[in-house]
């Protein structure tokens, strides 16, 4: 059979002709009205309450861009995506609207002077609240602007240029004086330019080094890429004052990142280190982390890290050197790290995988051990008077352990599957310290936890206030029927911040009195979508055939009534995910009382052209004991979809003979896979997946075998090699620069070929410019026009099935 399945391998060459030839240019289309008001509606408000609690900052993004802003200059290097005109991200999701919001009386305050066309990347509050940084993306640069909070003033701060091409770090110093920032070398000269003439081949060579690596995109491909990665990487570290001065601390390097100790005297920067790698991305090459003082003189180096390409391809395995290095943020000048005891390899057997390790300035003591850990280090957050939580995570049985540690021996607060959504304790509620730093909120020796609030009847955030010395839990509030209410933060005064909604009312921010119940209003959003108002939505609970619980959202036309109008063509929409119990398999996410806004990258808006959408159909992929949850993937998937058929027809809403599959990504991977092993639908649409499975041969998505560990399981998987049997329809999506993992553009386009070459129906569309999500308002239509005309098509208007 593997002699086989290697021969099977080879065919991927003989399908590998232009394909071309049959393309046409159909030109950008629009699907009806009523569906493009959906697309073009705003999204919701995002918020930042100021450290002080007296400011609600209300944050707007716009839409979608348009294909001119996709168009935009972009460079491809190790991994990454950037603007070379301005030092900004590739196609950035930046903000169009901010507005300052007085919490205590419920007034709006205008800011003054903004850019015109304001396009912030990030907005980021002063320790003392009166004042906002914002890195506004220009045409051909980033730039620092200032906000005075009290006058509602807006100015240009400084004439830094940041670089931002990694997102813009930006961090204020203690006393909200200044801000420290990765910027631009004024005296940085042009580009390299590429050679007329290559000097030479580019080689690459390995001897009996074993080095495992996933199927990553953008890579660095020869020594100009490289040349053009440290001129756009290097960047110096700067402080900005109120004053404009600008303080150069460093000169120029490949900066990861920095952070400014609590004490503001100690800088920790990490900076990238040669030679690179033209197999990894960026973010395994070397690194060097050092402490430096406010002057840039180095005081200590705390790891040089080698080029990791040779890591193992487990979900546990990390680098065998000092990592996840951070402030102490309730110390003035303590790091901490992670270091592997079993040299990164979780298939090394090993009592501790981890240790926790600090490190006080002046740097010259012997790190001090704080825990030893089974399991890997995932986080760590302190209070001020020296507690600290620390959690550690194991991936492959899906635990959890939290330590709580003081002065004393480490104490174990919970261990348990982090796949359990309905027994997850929460999350601790964090506040800002005078000095901006982020740290435990502690109430008396109780911390407070926030979570999703996981049950049988969907999520209902909560508040819980539990007791460190005991482990006792009290509940201070939950979400109730008929909203979805979750909390933001909790002011000083001890009022909750919220945001609220239900199934008719869009999402605002709300003051919760705990106390006393009392709920004030600070923000008032109309609909966003009222032609849509009509569309019913339910959670839905099933069984497939083995017991294990489903859910599915289901929605409606408006107006639609079962006995008048009877069964209709149906759409089901899912993304698979695995589980190691079938336990949490069955647990429900989301909930009934969630905002009605209709989606149109889900198939929701499909209730506005006649269909019922089960939207987020649970796919669970379980794998208990010693069993893989990929070992029957196929045959999970098949009976996954058959009961979400059965589902929907026995509420008399599906029409058995007119239901479609569909799915995004790797709902996309398991779109073809069922089309090609089962004939329950009528039609499919995948949308930027991955179907041949000798692609990735070094692991996807959860499983961590590899091709040569089970190569008929790779086999078995991959739909590629079974499209002599997808005869179901299917419509093929892929953005042309999709820069996923594993999801190539010439993935879509080898399917298409072996299912044309098969004589089987299907329609493949390339959308230009866009990646693995498709963000220009363009694409976005025309992907949902041709969605509506490939279902009509081939569902809709299906003629019944000819039987024997």
């Amino acid at each position: 059979m593997k002699t086989l399945s290697l021969f099977l391998l080879g065919l991927v060459i003989t399908l590998s002709q232009p394909l071309w030839a049959e393309a046409v240019d159909v030109g950008y289309m629009e699907p009806a009205a009523e569906i493009t008001a959906i697309v073009d509606a705003p999204p919701p408000p995002a918020a930042s309450l100021s450290p002080d609690g007296r400011w609600l900052l209300s944050l707007e993004r716009p839409a979608l861009p348009s294909l001119a802003d996709l168009a935009e200059p972009e460079y491809r290097l190790a991994g990454m995506r950037f603007n070379p005109r301005n030092q900004g991200p590739s196609q950035p999701r930046y903000l169009s609207g901010v507005q300052l919001i007085e919490l205590d009386n419920q007034q709006a305050k205008s800011i003054r002077g903004l850019p015109r066309n304001l396009r912030v990347l990030s907005a980021t509050w002063s320790p003392d609240s009166r004042y906002l940084a914002l890195l506004q993306l220009e045409q051909d640069h980033t730039a620092l602007w200032r906000v005075d909070v009290e006058r509602g003033r807006a100015e240009r701060w400084s004439k830094v240029k940041v670089n931002a091409i990694r997102g813009g770090e930006l961090q204020w110093s203690a006393d909200s004086q200044a801000v420290y920032l990765l910027a631009v070398d004024p005296k940085r000269g042009a580009e390299p330019a590429a050679p007329a003439v290559p000097a030479g081949p580019v080689v690459t060579e390995v001897r009996g080094r074993t080095a495992p690596a996933r199927t990553y995109q953008d890579l660095l491909q020869n020594s100009h890429d490289e040349a053009l990665f440290n001129h756009y990487m290097a960047s110096q570290l700067v402080r900005v004052g109120l004053n404009n001065r600008i303080q150069v601390i460093t000169e120029a390097k490949p900066y990861l990142g920095f952070s400014l100790a609590p004490d503001n005297q100690h800088l920790l920067t990490t900076r990238l280190t040669e030679p690179y790698s033209y197999a990894v991305p960026m973010f395994r090459f070397g690194r060097t982390s050092e402490v430096l003082n406010r002057r840039g003189e180095l005081l200590y180096t705390v790891e040089q890290q080698p080029l990791a390409d040779n890591l193992p391809i487990a979900f546990d395995a990390v680098v065998d050197s000092r990592r996840a290095i951070q402030w102490r943020s309730d110390q003035p000048a303590t790091l901490v790290w992670a270091q592997a005891q079993d040299g990164g390899d979780p298939r090394q057997a090993a009592d501790t995988r981890d240790q926790l390790l600090q490190l006080a300035a002046p740097f010259t003591a012997e790190p001090t051990p704080l825990l030893d850990m089974q399991y890997r280090f995932a986080s760590m957050l302190s209070a001020e008077d020296g507690t600290s939580l620390v959690w550690e995570r194991w991936w492959q049985d899906r635990q959890e352990k939290l330590w709580l540690l003081t002065d004393t021996e480490p104490k174990l607060l919970w261990q348990r599957s982090y796949e359990d959504r309905y027994g997850d304790p929460g999350t601790p509620l964090t506040r800002l310290d005078a000095n901006g730093n982020r740290v435990l909120r502690l109430d008396d020796g109780a911390i407070l936890l926030t979570g999703a609030g996981a049950s049988d009847d969907g999520d209902r955030p909560f508040i819980d206030r539990m007791q460190l010395h005991s482990g006792e839990t009290e509940r201070l509030w939950r979400s109730e029927a008929p909203y979805y209410e979750y909390p933001i933060t909790l002011r000083a005064d001890g009022r909750l911040l919220t945001q609220r909604e239900s199934i008719d009312t869009p999402p605002d921010f709300y003051l919760r009195d705990l106390q006393n119940g009392a709920l004030t209003a600070v923000t008032q959003t109309p609909h966003p979508m009222p032609h849509t108002l009509g569309i019913s939505r339910e959670m839905i609970h099933y069984q497939r055939e083995d017991g294990v619980p489903m859910s599915a959202t289901l929605l409606l036309p408006a107006g639609y009534d079962k006995e008048r109008d009877g069964p209709l063509p149906t759409i089901i929409w899912a993304y698979p995910r695995e589980f190691r119990s079938s336990a949490a398999a069955g647990q429900v996410s989301g909930s009934p009382h969630r905002f009605n806004r209709i989606s149109y990258w889900n198939p929701q808006f499909l209730a506005t052209q006649g269909y019922a959408v089960l939207d987020s159909a649970t796919m669970p992929i379980v794998g208990e004991g010693d069993n893989e949850p990929n070992d029957s993937f196929i045959e999970q998937l098949v009976m996954n979809s058959k009961a979400a058929i059965e589902a929907g027809v026995s509420r008399g809403v599906t029409d058995p003979e007119r239901v479609a599959l569909g799915g995004h990504s790797y709902g996309a991977f398991m779109t073809a896979n069922v089309l090609a092993h089962s004939d329950l639908f009528r039609a499919g649409i995948a949308r930027s997946g991955a179907y041949n499975r000798s692609l990735t041969p070094f692991g996807f998505q959860r499983e961590q075998r590899t091709l040569w560990d089970d190569t008929d399981l790779y086999i078995r998987m991959s739909p590629f090699f079974h499209a002599e049997k997808i005869k179901t329809p299917l419509l093929l999506i892929h953005g042309a620069e999709d820069n996923n993992s594993g999801t190539f553009p010439m993935q879509s386009e080898r399917l298409y070929q072996a299912i044309k070459g098969n004589g089987g129906t299907t329609r493949l569309v390339m959308l230009p410019l866009e990646s693995h999500g498709y963000r220009a308002r363009e694409s976005v239509l025309h992907m949902l026009w041709e969605t509506v005309n490939w279902l009509d098509e081939f569902v809709k208007n299906a003629e019944p099935r000819k039987t024997d």
